[in-house]
């Protein structure tokens, strides 16, 4: 089976997007797992069993960005992606308050 990691960066402030919550999902909705970006804005180890299907993961970035005490143009960022092999998968974010971009990393 695969693995997951993410890693958030907030491109506006320079620095880890540390403490924002992270939920991944299945194709049909089920929550899998969820957790906060550490303080390097990480999390090494989201999942380590994941078959092959769609997957979603949610960044709870409206929240994040209120308790940074700034407006922000996006209350969730959704990633879905494709696990087809049994290897491990990086999925980052680049953060601002007005965009987003994300690709699938090692």
């Amino acid at each position: 089976m695969a693995s997951l990691s993410t890693h958030v960066l907030d491109t506006a402030g320079g620095r880890p997007a540390a403490g924002l919550r992270i939920t991944l999902e299945s194709a049909d909705g089920s929550v899998l797992a969820e957790g906060l970006t550490d303080d390097d804005g990480r999390i090494g180890s989201l999942a380590a069993n994941l078959v092959a299907e769609d997957h979603v993961l949610r960044f709870d970035t409206g929240a994040w960005f209120a308790a940074q005490g700034t407006t922000a143009f996006y209350p969730e960022v959704v990633v879905t992606f494709t696990v087809g092999d049994d290897e491990h998968y990086h999925v980052p974010l680049l953060l601002n308050p007005f965009g987003y971009s994300t690709y699938r990393g090692s």
